[in-house]
């Protein structure tokens, strides 16, 4: 059995690290551990540049909290203001015993004004404005914002596993990378 470190105690994030590792590694089994990396950036990290520095943060803190895994995984959610609005995405970054390293951004979209109002001129994070905007409680270690903004079409673990899916290209194809 292969240990999976995640870089977060979120259930959200540790079962989408499951859900990716269990769909691109169907024959192994894998024992995931959930611990509390630190990003080392703002809870709501402001730039693509911000959010990428997060995950890796992350990733190398769970590697100190938890030296002898077989895989790390780490997730960063950002928004970025751009000229037609606030996007949003996610990074997540692998890392192997070996060194060997993925990484992937998922998908982004543009925020609802509101929630731009709210996270950047009120400096909440997206969850909190979501909680606020949709009268949720605790909803990013939930079904999460995307959830609420597509009406229930896409929760934050789907969101985050084909992403994490994505990550995990390099460990599907060691002969390429």
């Amino acid at each position: 059995m292969k240990t999976v470190v995640v870089a977060s105690l979120n259930p959200v994030k540790i079962e989408a690290a499951r859900l990716s590792f269990e769909r691109v590694f169907p024959e192994q089994v894998f024992n995931f551990i959930g611990v509390a990396a630190q990003s080392g950036v703002a809870d709501q990290p402001l730039s693509d540049k911000e959010t990428r520095m997060g995950v890796n943060n992350r990733l190398h803190s769970a590697q100190l909290l938890s030296p002898e895994a077989d895989y790390y995984i780490a997730f960063e959610g950002g928004v970025e203001d751009k000229e037609d609005g606030l996007e949003i995405f996610a990074w997540i970054s692998i890392i192997d015993s070996s060194g060997k390293r993925g990484k992937a951004r998922s998908a982004s979209f543009i925020l609802p004004n509101k929630i731009r109002e709210l996270v950047i001129d009120q400096g909440l994070e997206m969850g909190d404005a979501n909680d606020i905007l949709f009268n949720l409680k605790n909803s990013k270690q939930k079904a999460g914002g995307i959830a609420s903004l597509s009406k229930g079409l896409i929760a934050r673990t789907d969101y985050y596993v084909h992403t994490g899916i994505l990550a995990l290209v390099p460990f599907m194809h060691s002969d390429l990378y």
